[in-house]
């Protein structure tokens, strides 16, 4: 009985398997491990959140002090002015062209026969008169001596029956009857009728014999053999010989529209020739000067156009029939007039209207009335006074009474093309947010991205125009500051840092931080 009691006390005191707890401890492991994991990828999230948070802001920062031009309503955009100036514009009208030749001829046979001699030399000068080509006249000299024999048996006839004549008038009228001599008279005169027909073939004859010698029937440039020795030629050929082209003066044919015929009208009543000047087919470099010599008597209905005619002296030798070229007519010339440069031209809800630059370093919208100009420059008939300063880059976000900057290399623009200035900011007011920082000389502004604005880990500052609304940017330490918890490793400010650092929203705080 004792040792049933003590064996049972022992099983109740013996430990529970290892099986038991570990089923109840399993579940709050993995309970923990699973939490950790959440907290992790949470923690994950969060700081992606906030580097994506702070990143933008600082490359919008930097972009909108390099691009924004009004972000904070005080920015003063950098623009490049050019003066209203005194110039002279000629007006010339363009127009494609065609170079022609004032003379062109097909040298054609005119007899059939076999092409015995050549006697020019492609691409040679010619004159009028000079020998081309010989054609086989052999039976052409045959039939002119055929012609003249007969001819000589002709003309005895008539001598013979003159004589009969003669002697039928001298004797009585009893011996001869009128009607006899009027006989006689009649055979006088065909005889006559005879060797006048005899004359004219021999005329024939010869002149084909002239042709079979061909010579050139106008002076120019002949061009490539078109037949060669021994071929057998007729009049009906097309083909023809060669081509004799005039070179020396040579024309351009080209047409313009019917509403540009007035100008040229009136310039050409006194039969003044206008100027006309070749360009190549670029359009890009002179190759030849020459006068304008007719215009045509109608405007082709199909195209609204009217063919005019220059011509040109071609002494070089550089113009070609059927070449295409650029004509540039001059019609006339505006001297001495007020010209506005073409980039200073707008055209919006106002009309036509330009950026003038007033003292207080505000643009203001004129609006004004243009005249005729050329790829540069345009004349100014009215709206602004002579020497006034107008926009010619940086336009496309102003407006009026917006605050502009001008550099020094931008104020000397001239009233042809304004070359583009590097954009700056101006430090009028305060400045905003977005601003570019001002850099003096050569030193860069801060930039977007990557580059640092000091090497030393002081925040970027400059002494030019000033921002922040004071006299001089201020610099602050900013090694020991956080400025969106983007300081770099090695000490130095980010680009964007340095930027707002060197243009605060507050001015004298231009070293802390946002």
């Amino acid at each position: 009985m004792d040792d049933e009691v003590v064996s049972r006390r022992k099983r109740r005191s013996v430990p529970v398997p290892p099986s038991e707890p570990l089923a109840e401890v399993r579940p709050a492991a993995v309970r923990r491990s699973r939490r950790g994991w959440i907290i992790a990828l949470l923690l994950i999230v969060a700081a992606a959140g906030v580097a994506y948070w702070l990143h933008p802001v600082q490359v919008q920062q930097a972009a909108g002090r390099q691009d924004g031009r009004f972000r904070g309503g005080g920015g003063a955009q950098s623009v490049a002015v050019a003066p209203v100036a005194q110039a002279d514009i000629p007006i010339v009208l363009e127009a494609l062209g065609t170079v022609t030749s004032l003379s062109t001829v097909t040298v054609r046979p005119q007899v059939s026969g076999q092409i015995t001699g050549i006697g020019f030399t492609e691409g040679e000068n010619v004159k009028k008169g000079d020998f081309l080509a010989q054609i086989d006249d052999r039976t052409l000299t045959a039939s002119l001596h055929q012609l003249q024999g007969q001819l000589q048996r002709d003309q005895a006839l008539l001598a013979d029956a003159k004589l009969d004549l003669d002697r039928d008038l001298k004797v009585s009228s009893n011996a001869v009857t009128r009607q006899q001599v009027d006989l006689q008279r009649a055979t006088v005169q065909s005889d006559e009728g005879t060797v006048v027909s005899d004359q004219a073939q021999i005329e024939a004859v010869q002149v084909n014999i002239a042709n079979s010698h061909i010579t050139a029937p106008a002076a120019g440039r002949i061009g490539l053999r078109l037949v060669d020795q021994g071929n057998y030629v007729t009049p009906g050929d097309a083909t023809g010989i060669a081509v004799i082209a005039r070179m020396q003066p040579i024309s351009v044919l080209f047409s313009l529209p019917e509403d540009s015929l007035a100008q040229v009208l009136e310039q050409t009543h006194g039969n003044a020739g206008l100027k006309a000047a070749l360009f190549d087919r670029n359009d890009a470099k002179q190759i030849a000067e020459g006068t304008l010599q007719t215009i045509d008597n109608q405007i082709d209905p199909t195209t609204g156009t009217v063919k005019l005619r220059a011509v040109f002296p071609n002494t070089d030798g550089v113009l070609y029939p059927n070449q295409f070229v650029n004509v540039h007519l001059l019609v006339r010339t505006l001297t001495g007039v007020s010209v506005l440069p073409n980039a200073a031209i707008q055209h919006g809800a106002p009309g036509t209207f330009v950026y003038q630059l007033n003292d207080d370093g505000t643009v203001s919208v004129k609006t004004v009335s243009l005249g005729p100009g050329n790829a540069t420059v345009t004349q100014l008939v009215s709206g602004l006074a002579p020497g006034a300063k107008v926009v010619v880059d940086g336009v496309d976000r102003l407006k009026d009474g917006a605050k502009v900057t001008v550099p020094d290399n931008g104020t000397a623009q001239t009233s042809g093309a304004a070359s583009p200035a590097p954009p700056q900011a101006a430090g009028t007011g305060s400045a905003a947010a977005g601003a570019p920082a001002v850099a003096t000389g050569n030193a860069p502004a801060a930039n977007a991205g990557n580059a640092p604005a000091a090497s030393s880990g002081q925040g970027a500052g400059s002494t030019g125009s000033g921002s922040a609304g004071e006299g001089s940017a201020a610099s602050g330490d900013a090694s020991g500051r956080k400025h969106h918890r983007h300081h770099r490793r090695d000490g130095n400010v980010n680009a964007g840092d340095a930027g707002n650092a060197a243009s605060g929203g507050n001015g004298g705080d231009s070293g802390e931080s946002q």
